[in-house]
């Protein structure tokens, strides 16, 4: 198959395109990214070039450019590219709209004019709302019901893209997945945060009373949880991946404390953001059942497995949290 992935320089993107072509050496991608500041060609460079990967760097909201690309003997499009960090979206939603809404968009209709393209959505768990503590996990059936700016714009996303199933007739499947943690993860986030502030000698931020409840997944789960669903998920249907990881942000926080040999006094207590959802949780019973999948690793595997990369990478979250790493465009692909 010949794959256009969007946002593929970022976390999961990157992951599932290193993934992919491990599990499928005959496919042939096409990374697609604007490289705003949560994209990394570092992320990719163990692979740039390898015969069957190009890079592409721009704008999903350019259609001219998606339009190209797509008709372009394209099989399926996997669309991971979004504005994705809540304490952004808070501070100023336009970025959140424009390449959530408008640019899924603009993918959709390149999809349906090239003769109904197979298109893949990679979603959140985040445009459900939230959770009492005693609630049932969300499932393919739950409600919509964002919370904040970032989940608004992938709600939106997602019913355009089942929109543009029932009207136009396009092959599409649609994911929604907890919370990734896992190598290359953007240090913005709370584990990668935590885990290279901790190597820094640094405090780590824990919001409000660090109540909040989440289930993680192994960002690799996540990818085979993708594949699964192109190789096997019914057209027009949703999948929902979880990490059958529930934990409290305080116990994590205190797992990755005990992981790295780190006491409690380095946790720093800060004001609770705006609109922070109290429990996330995601029941992965229908993608068991229909296609096979459930994730593989444990929560203290995955966290081991995280804490080691980052240990052995720290050049990389160095360079990322310096600003560095956006030179490197420039330094591969530049004129």
């Amino acid at each position: 198959m010949k794959l256009l992935v969007t946002g593929g320089a970022g976390f999961i993107g990157s992951n599932f395109i290193r993934y992919w072509l491990a599990n499928h050496p005959d496919d042939f991608i096409v990374n697609l990214d604007k490289l705003t500041y949560a994209g990394n060609l570092e992320n990719l460079k163990d692979i740039e070039k390898n015969p069957n990967y190009k890079f592409v760097q721009g704008d999903i909201c350019d259609f001219e450019l998606v339009n190209g690309l797509v008709s372009d003997k394209l099989d399926i499009i996997v669309h991971f590219a979004a504005e994705s960090h809540v304490d952004r979206s808070v501070m100023s939603s336009r970025d959140f709209i424009r390449t959530n809404v408008e640019g899924t968009m603009t993918l959709l209709d390149a999809a349906k004019n090239n003769g109904g393209v197979r298109f893949h959505h990679v979603s959140t768990d985040e445009v459900f709302g939230d959770l009492s503590l005693d609630g049932a996990a969300f499932t393919e059936k739950s409600h919509y019901n964002p919370r904040n700016p970032y989940s608004a714009s992938k709600a939106a996303s997602d019913h355009l893209v089942r929109a543009y199933y029932h009207t136009h007739g396009l092959p599409i499947t649609i994911s929604n997945c907890s919370n990734n943690y896992g190598p290359y993860h953007f240090p913005e986030k709370m584990i990668p945060l935590f885990i290279t502030n901790l190597m820094e000698n640094k405090k780590v931020p824990v919001y409000g009373d660090g109540k909040n409840v989440r289930d993680w997944i192994f960002v690799t789960d996540h990818c085979r949880g993708i594949d699964f669903i192109i190789q096997k998920g019914k057209i027009g249907q949703t999948y929902c991946l979880g990490g059958n990881s529930e934990i409290t942000n305080i116990d994590l926080t205190k797992k990755i404390l005990s992981l790295m040999g780190k006491g409690e006094d380095m946790i720093e207590y800060v004001k609770d953001r705006p609109g922070h959802d109290l429990r996330y949780a995601m029941d992965y019973a229908k993608a068991k059942q229909e296609l096979g999948w459930e994730p593989l690793l444990s929560l203290h595997e995955g966290l081991m497995q995280t804490i080691e990369w980052y240990n052995d990478n720290q050049a990389w979250w160095q360079r990322v949290k310096s600003g560095e790493y956006q030179e490197y465009y420039e330094k591969q692909y530049g004129e």
